[in-house]
């Protein structure tokens, strides 16, 4: 089976009922759980970004603090972890301020990590990773947002 392309879908979509937009809605959040992650995002949490960023942070400090710090090897993979799933909220959100601030967070979580992420060439190179994507993500925002976040970025180094 092909999928059909958005513009179909959408044209599709406009010919349905409000009924039976809700059962196919509903539907679709059954068969995986980033479906229904993303829905239960813009039904009850995408009108308070605000508390949605802190609700995320709370969530990165308790994933910090939970891993295992044996071995490099489960440092690595925790922290892989840890921003796997925060791409997942950066993209359920879809805004660059979300995005500058989570990860800039992030970075200043792993840099204040115990023992050190310095140490191991693949975890630092992650942690530059994400401070150019933050970069990124402040370049296309307001000027004056811009300058906030660069005070941010800079509190970093």
């Amino acid at each position: 089976m092909k999928a059909a392309t958005v513009k179909q879908l959408k044209d599709e979509l406009e010919m349905r009922s409000p009924v039976e937009l809700m059962q196919l809605t509903l539907r679709l959040s059954k068969f995986k759980k980033e479906n229904k992650e993303l829905l239960t995002y813009l039904l009850f949490e995408a009108a308070d970004e605000e508390e949605y960023i802190k609700e995320i942070k709370v969530e990165v400090d308790e994933a910090f603090s939970e891993i295992n710090t044996s071995r490099g090897y489960f440092i690595k993979k925790g922290i892989r972890k840890i921003l796997k799933r925060l791409k997942t909220y950066i993209r359920y959100s879809g805004k660059k301020e979300t995005e500058a601030e989570l990860l800039i967070y992030f970075c200043k979580k792993m840099k204040t990590f115990s023992p050190s992420v310095f140490k191991n060439r693949v975890l630092a190179n992650t942690y530059e990773r994400q401070l150019t994507m933050a970069l990124n993500a402040i370049d296309k925002l307001h000027e004056d947002l811009q300058y906030d976040y660069r005070i941010l970025i800079e509190e970093l180094d």
